[in-house]
Order: structure tokens, then sequence, then C-alpha cells
């Protein structure tokens, strides 16, 4: 009965899905003129995945022929390969198609009260966490059942990865080109307001809400939280004699964290008043708390030691912690971020040292409680505890991604507000939401890199093992140079996805500026722009640039291991790991600070809208975009896929 629970558990997370749907699509959407800018973003992202999706295809056929004829490579790892590209698309297209209809429902909830419009937008989010949980849960538990050899599911993983590099990076350079674009032109030369109307680019950045922060994080998610159950899974075979349950145990907890999850969504829409990021605190809390009761039951009724359970409480606990952090350097109610608006006194220079120097100094509690994480649960149950300490951090993904999801849909909702003049009143509303939403972002992405980590760490040693590699010696030249290359390819994979967003973005100005050039009339608002222009420049420019440092990702393991050998290629790992995890951290808390010192001026702090310490924070915020929502947030992909690789051709080398 045990083997099926997950399969119930994925189905009954669908099940409320489903209805989350329908009671979201009987919200009222607003006026004429709502529903016609709402029609437009979903419209421009359903363009953009098309195309997306198209080069996706190529990709994914290439590699399951090439997996299908390559020596030593069973053919069910194929099929997994495909299950997990296909699930991973699913996840992310359908949070996307969601979050298209939710935006408006949100901007006219907003008329009413600030609580409505956040239990609408959180409703959206939770559609998209409980299908990437849910989809993510039903797909590892039926290649198991098929198979019986949780080996194979490294397939799953490659699979959900590739998909997430891509619609990680192609959607990020999406978003903030766009994004960019908007804001130099509008704010800083027109001084007009975000998202007015007669902005060309507004449309264009509204849709890349959608396909970077929503679509790309879903998939980026989905490829976190299945690596962390398959790495798991997998060092729970060599427990079997001692542990009968070790191999599903991980699934277990995964399933009783959906659970978990709904309570917490259901225990926020309970509660009816209160400021907007303790209601979305209060669900995480009370979520990891369930989940954590659940964990204990599970192992008391199965009759495991609990030195398997404590390495579960560790990653919750650590989760919950890193979430804390990321909160305290990124929320505009704490000191970090108020730093760099007194920075922005003295202009755009000092706020951007600013916001450097506090997502350097963000990375230290991270990289502690990873550290800390990582000795206890070794010492509970060895790596076995190292792995269910990342299921832990992750098993409440169903709830954190929820709150994730909500910032995109209050941002596109605050958009909607400006283009369909509903007044300062609901501007204001979203844009209070808009900004909780900026901390849940990056809480949720510290949630993914932190558990990213731990899994990275987990797959690239059960590599070592394949390899048959005890150890890394540091006086062999070849691991070195594996070291120092591993160290080098976050650095390079985050110069090519910032210098996409630079040229991206650079093509935006020019056609923002032309419009508003020659457009007679247009910023008077007597004339309409083009906004299906910017849209088209920001996706072709966006699906062209994100092929160069996907393919990186994908053909470095495979070169150094074929050249330099098997104990290179774990040096490649190693320094890979230790070099993303703390660029992804400092890009991610770097970002969130400079967006939210930006909105904190926004309400009228240090001069508001229009000084020039607003404009200084402009150009700080329009540096974080790409730090917090492409680079950032890929390189959790880029270190799991490399080890993912690493584990896939491991019988070759």
């Amino acid at each position: 009965m045990s083997h099926y629970f997950p399969l119930i558990v994925g189905f009954i997370g669908l099940l409320f899905v489903l209805s989350l749907i329908l009671k979201l699509i009987k919200k009222p959407s607003g006026n004429t003129e709502m529903k016609e800018i709402a029609s437009s973003i979903h419209r421009g992202s359903l363009a953009f995945l098309k195309q997306e999706y198209k080069i996706m295809f190529v990709f994914v056929v290439i590699v399951a022929l090439v997996l299908t004829f390559l020596k030593g490579i069973d053919y069910p790892v194929t099929l997994a390969f495909l299950a997990g590209a296909f699930l991973s698309t699913i996840a992310g297209n359908l949070g996307m198609q969601v979050a298209t209809r939710g935006n408006v429902r949100t901007a006219w909830a907003a008329k009413y009260s600030t609580t409505k419009a956040l239990k609408i937008a959180l409703s959206s989010g939770t559609i998209m966490g409980l299908s990437v949980v849910s989809l993510g849960i039903l797909g590892i538990t039926a290649l198991y059942l098929i198979f019986d050899n949780p080996q194979i599911i490294y397939g799953f993983g490659f699979g959900a990865s590739s998909i997430a590099l891509f619609a990680r990076v192609g959607g990020g350079i999406y978003t903030k080109s766009a994004d960019i674009g908007a804001d130099l032109v509008g704010k800083i030369e027109k001084n007009i307001p975000e998202d007015d109307p007669r902005n060309p680019a507004v449309i264009a950045d509204n849709v890349g809400d959608n396909v970077g922060d929503v679509a790309g994080m879903g998939a980026d998610l989905f490829e976190s939280y299945v690596d962390s159950i398959i790495a798991a899974m997998v060092l729970g075979v060599a427990l079997i004699s001692t542990v009968p349950q070790s191999v599903i145990f991980p699934l277990l907890i995964a399933s009783v964290g959906v659970i978990s999850s709904i309570f917490g969504y259901l225990f926020i829409n309970i509660l009816k008043r209160g400021k907007p990021q303790h209601l979305l605190n209060s669900g995480i809390f009370g979520a990891a708390g369930l989940t954590m009761v659940f964990s204990f039951m599970l192992t008391r009724h199965f009759e495991i030691s609990l030195n398997y359970f404590w390495p579960i409480v560790v990653g919750l606990v650590s989760g919950l912690i890193i979430g804390l952090s990321t909160e305290y350097f990124t929320s505009s109610r704490f000191k970090p971020t108020k730093s760099i608006v007194t920075s922005s006194k003295a202009g755009a220079a000092t706020n951007i040292i600013e916001g450097l120097s506090i997502g350097m100094l963000s990375t230290f509690v991270p990289v502690l409680i990873i550290s800390i994480a990582i000795a206890l649960s070794y010492s509970l149950a060895g790596l076995y505890g190292i792995a269910m300490a990342a299921v832990g951090m992750l098993s409440t993904l169903g709830i954190t991604l929820a709150t994730d999801s909500y910032g995109p849909v209050v941002d596109n909702a605050a958009g909607i507000a400006e283009m369909a003049h509903l007044g300062d009143k609901v501007r204001h509303r979203t844009e209070s939401l808009d900004a909780v939403g900026n901390t849940t972002a990056a809480i949720g992405k510290g949630f993914a890199v932190g558990s990213a980590a731990l899994t990275a760490l987990v797959l690239t040693i059960s590599y070592a093992r394949i390899v048959n590699l005890e150890t890394l010696n540091l006086l062999d030249p070849k691991v070195m140079i594996g070291l120092f290359l591993g160290g080098l390819l976050p650095f390079l994979f985050c110069s090519f996805t910032l210098k996409a967003v630079g040229k991206s973005a650079l093509s935006i100005v020019e056609e923002v500026r032309r419009q508003f050039r020659e457009i007679k009339g247009l910023l008077e608002g007597k004339a309409k722009p083009d906004y299906e222009r910017c849209v088209s420049i920001s996706t072709n420019a966006a699906l062209k640039q994100m092929i160069f440092p996907s393919l990186l990702s994908i053909a470095s393991p495979i070169v150094v291991g074929i050249f330099l050998g098997p104990a290179a290629l774990g040096g490649l790992l190693s320094g890979a790991i230790v070099t993303g995890f703390l660029l992804a951290i400092m890009m991610a808390n770097s970002g969130g600070a400079w967006d939210n010192a930006k909105k904190y001026i926004e309400e009228g702090h240090c001069g508001g809208k229009g000084s020039d310490c607003h404009k200084a924070a402009i150009i700080g915020d329009t540096v974080g975009d790409p730090f917090k929502d492409t680079s950032g947030p890929s390189l959790n992909i880029l270190i799991k896929l490399m080890s993912i690789i690493a584990l896939i051709i491991a019988p070759l080398l």
C-alpha cells in the first residue's frame, strides 16, 4: 500500500488544483478595457512559449535519439528522460495559463480590498505550486512502479533539468529585457509611471512576468523537487537490508508535504485579515509544522529509526531559516534594503555599491546553515541523511512555490490597474502586494538554491561511487584543472546570460525611443503604441540568446569527462557547486533588495516618485533585474544539470 500512497496523493493534489481553477475562473474579470489588456498579455505569453517549445522539442528529440543509441545506457532511461521533459513542460505551461487569468481577477478584487486581491493571487500561485509537486510525485512513482529501479529515474531528472534550463534562461532573458527597456525609457527618459499604457514595452514587460517568473520558475522548481527525491531514492537502495522502506521513504515524505501544503493554503484563506507577508508566512510555517508531525508518524508506522527522521527536520528548519534570512536582506521592512534607499540619495553609483555589498553579505547565513545541515544530517544517517535533508527542505514546495508564483500575478495586476486607469487606491493596493511578492520570490529562490546545493552534493557523491572515485586528490593536476573549470563555469554562464539581457534590452530601448519619436501624440496619450512590435523583439532576442549558455551547461561535463577523465569531472562538479551556490544567493538577494528599495521610495519615502533618489533606485533595480530573475535562479539548475549529466555518462567513463 505504501508504494501506491504517493500516487493517491498526487491525484488528490491535481483534483484540488482542478477545484481551484474552476473557482478562479468564476471570479469577475473586470471591465472591457481590463479584459482586452489581459487578453494581450495572455496572447503574448502563449506566442513566446510556442516558439520556445519548438526549440526545446528539437533538443529533446536529439537527446532522446543519442541516449537510445548510446552503448551502456538502457532504453528505460530514454523513456524516463522523455517523461521528465514532458511533465516539466506541462507544469510550467499550466502555471502560465492560470497566471494570465488570475492577474486581471486580482486587479479587479483590489477595488474592494487588499486581502481579497491577495487570496485570488495566492490561489493562482497555489495552482502552480500543487501542479508542480503533484506531477513530480506521479511521474517518479509511476516510473518506479514500472521499472523497479530508481537508478533509471535519473533520466527523469535529466529531462526535467533540460527543460528547466531552457525555460528559465529563455524566459529570464525575455522578461528582463522587456522590463529594463520599459523602465529606462519610460521612467527615466519620459518620466511616466511604471506600466503606463503610453509605454510601447508595457505589454511585453507584463508578458515577461509570466514566461519568466511563472512558466520558467515552474519548470525550474519542478526540476529541483524531483532531483532531490530521486537522489534520496537511489541512495536508499543501499539501505534496503536494514531499512526496507528506504527507497520509497523520500516519496512518502514528499507526499505528506503535498497534504501539508494544501492545509497551509486553507489556513491562509481562513485568516480574515493581517499583513500580507504575515499571512503568507503563516501558511509556510503551518505547512512545515504539519510535515514534521506527519513525517514523525510515518517513521513510527514503518518502525524506522528516528535517525532517518531528524534529517527531514534539519532540512525543513534549514529552509525556513534561509527563507527568513532572505526576507531580512530583501524586505523594505528591514535595515539592509533601507540602507540602499539611503545610499540612493548620492546617486545610482552608491545605490549599486550598497546593493552588491548586501548581496555578498547575505551569503553568510545560507552557507553557514547548509554547512550545519550537512554535518548534522551526515552524522545521523550518512549520505542518505543529506539526501533526506534536501527532500525535507523541498517537501513543502507546494505552498512555498505558491507564495513565489503569487508575485508575478500581483505584478501583472498592478500593471493592469495602471493601464486600465482603476485609480490610485487600487494601484496602491496592488503595488503593496507586489512589494511582498518580491520578497516571497526571493524566499522561494533561497529555498531552491539551498536544496540545489544539497541535492547537487548528493548527486556528485553518487557519481563518484559509480566511477569508483573514493577521494578527490588535490595533488592530481587533472582534479585541480576540474576544480578551476567548475568554479569558472557559473561566472561564464552569468556573463553570457547578463550580456544576453543587455543586448535584448538595447533592442527594446531603441524601439521604444523610435515609437515615441515617430508616433505623433503618443506621449500626450492621443495615439496608441505598437505593443506587438516590442513583444516580437523580446521573443526573438530571448530565443536566440538562450541557446549558447544552455548548450555550454550541457556540453561542459561531457567534454571534461571524456577528455580529462572521471576525477577531473568530479573536480568540475565540486567547483561548480561552491561558486554556483554563492553566486546564486548573492544575485537573488541583491536583485530583490534593489527592487524593494525602489518600491519603498515609490511609497513616498526619500522624495517619492520622480525624485533624484527614485531615479537612482530605478537604475539599481534595472541592474538587479537580470541578477534575480535570469542569471541567479538559472545557476541552481546549472549545478544540478551538470551532476545529472555526469551520472548519465558515468557508465561510459
